[in-house]
């Protein structure tokens, strides 16, 4: 009778834990910030206490598993509108090389050596740090690199899967390039302008634009009213880039 409850135990909280896994959404599954990670491995606790232990009744576990996929899913519908709140779980990126130079001081922050860093780079098929814009260190711990290139950068006409208007990414030419400042912190690459139809002030004050400096650029490219604009980025070169939000089809 033992074996055949532990069995059925067993079946039952992989079903249980992979329902949960598949509910919080495939981040899950792939690269996992330090607040995803706790919840995983709370789950995969509580799933082997309950199995180990025969005694307990079996509720004792689910009720604590779906508590834990109430709290991440709500949590993660939140963060979809506070960015505050995803850098308050998820942290921020680190820039680790900036306009080709290694930041020591930011190495040391984040308790990463040379080691580490070659490794990485050659993980991204990078043969030398003398190939390197800018190297981030991104909060799942994967290091996401830029490589130096000559001339202007390609540009896509539209976005996979959208209709011609609703995913079409535009840039503003050669006046909308900029010359970022020099104690500038590229923490993100692209610098968001616009997520969500809500303007991101603190970047652009940062660049040392303003609101009347964008409106311009958006103007040119069709666009009166920030909330049209799904997403609007600059990247390392100055270039403008802007994605309209997908119009409802009728």
């Amino acid at each position: 009778m033992d074996l055949w409850d532990h069995v059925i135990r067993t079946l039952s909280i992989y079903v249980i834990v992979f329902l949960v896994i598949r509910l919080m959404g495939k981040r899950e599954v792939g690269k996992l910030s330090v607040f995803d990670l706790v919840i995983s491995v709370m789950v995969a606790e509580i799933a082997v206490i309950v199995i180990e232990d025969t005694d307990r009744p079996f509720v004792s576990g689910v009720i604590p598993m779906v508590v834990l996929l109430i709290v991440q899913v709500g949590l993660a519908l939140i963060a979809l509108r506070s960015r505050t709140l995803r850098h308050l779980f998820d942290g921020k990126p680190t820039v680790l090389i900036d306009r080709g130079a290694i930041s020591r001081e930011a190495m040391r922050k984040q308790r990463y050596n040379l080691d580490d860093l070659m490794q990485q780079l050659r993980e991204n098929k990078v043969a030398s740090v003398s190939e390197v814009e800018f190297a981030i260190l991104e909060t799942t711990g994967k290091l996401s690199v830029i490589e130096k290139k000559d001339g202007n950068c390609r540009q896509d006409d539209s976005e996979p899967g959208n209709d011609g208007q609703s995913g079409q990414i535009s840039s503003v030419g050669s006046s909308g390039q900029l010359k970022f400042p020099k104690n500038y912190r590229f923490e993100t690459l692209p610098v968001p302008l616009i997520m969500d139809g809500k303007l991101m002030n603190d970047n652009l004050v940062s660049l040392g634009k303003d609101r009347f400096w964008l409106n311009n650029h958006l103007k040119e490219n069709g666009v009166s009213d920030l909330k049209q604009v799904f997403l609007c980025t600059v990247d390392q070169r100055g270039k403008l880039y802007i994605n309209k939000q997908q119009v409802p089809r009728m």
